[in-house]
């Protein structure tokens, strides 16, 4: 998504209280009021994304000189933020989120349809089977961004919604990778097989690995099936895939995280 870069912002007006909770905002992070994205990398992303709706933005004076610093200058900002005490944040947000001085209260990214982010550049697609934990979903985000995923793909009813905790783990990605949420998972891998292209399941029990896969794909574009830890791929889900492939990790250990096999695979992907 194309970033409109903000300047510095206007001094904080002496004696604002931001009073969080009339905002709307739940101690959660989340809720149909907005989401409080906390932390300098998600909250510098969402103000340099034009497709975010803002609300409100909190920052104490070393984050509002970090933001100034990360983002580039010449442009006004897009909210007017309020000066807040570290101890104002405890009121809105988890006591163990870090949000190092900053929290922003805006919208959810409105959903993108699969069509559309197939367009969003030619990478692969990362495509999560029922993955709940947002921390696994929002490092997955941030490693898709590092190796040029273009979509990731989630099970609606079965992934967390978009909370501060996965902003959080995303630091970022999740202002430059489209998510679509999908009902029908299996119907999804249809559509993307009607689009060209090649589903690989990751299966710890796979007969070849991701490389030997990748070897013959011949430049192909790849969508990249995960599933959830413990349970990994459901039957259907991995009857619908083109092929499974495993990660060539030693015998001694199971399997990966989640998120660390995605990171995993996307570089292999990335090194053919």
């Amino acid at each position: 998504m194309r970033r409109s870069p903000p300047r510095h912002p206007r001094p904080f007006a002496a004696g604002v209280s931001p009073r969080p909770g009339a905002a709307g905002g739940p101690r959660a992070g989340s809720g149909p009021a907005g989401v409080w994205l906390h932390g300098l990398h998600p909250v510098a992303a969402a103000l340099a994304n034009p497709a975010r709706r803002l609300r409100r933005l909190l920052l104490t004076e070393e984050a509002e000189a970090a933001l100034a610093a990360r983002l580039p200058a010449g442009r006004p900002w897009r909210i007017a933020p309020e000066r807040a005490d570290r101890a104002r944040f405890n009121t809105f947000l988890h006591e163990d989120a870090v949000h190092q001085g900053a929290a922003l209260l805006a919208d959810p990214l409105p959903p993108v349809p699969l069509d559309r982010a197939l367009a969003h550049g030619d990478g692969p697609v990362l495509v999560l089977d029922q993955v709940t934990d947002p921390r696994n979903v929002g490092a997955i985000l941030r490693s898709a961004a590092a190796f040029g995923a273009a979509a990731l793909v989630l099970q609606d009813r079965h992934a967390p919604p978009e909370t501060g905790t996965l902003a959080r783990a995303a630091s970022g990605a999740l202002e430059i990778v489209p998510v679509v949420r999908e009902v029908n998972l299996a119907r999804a891998l249809r559509e993307l097989k009607d689009a060209g292209l090649w589903v690989v399941g990751l299966d710890a029990a796979a007969p070849v690995t991701l490389a030997q896969v990748a070897h013959g794909l011949a430049g192909r574009r790849v969508a990249l099936v995960l599933g959830a830890e413990g349970e990994g791929l459901r039957r259907l889900t991995r009857e619908t895939c083109d092929e499974v492939a495993r990660l060539p990790i030693a015998p001694e250990v199971e399997s990966l995280n989640v998120s660390a096999a995605a990171a995993v695979a996307l570089y292999e992907l990335a090194r053919r």
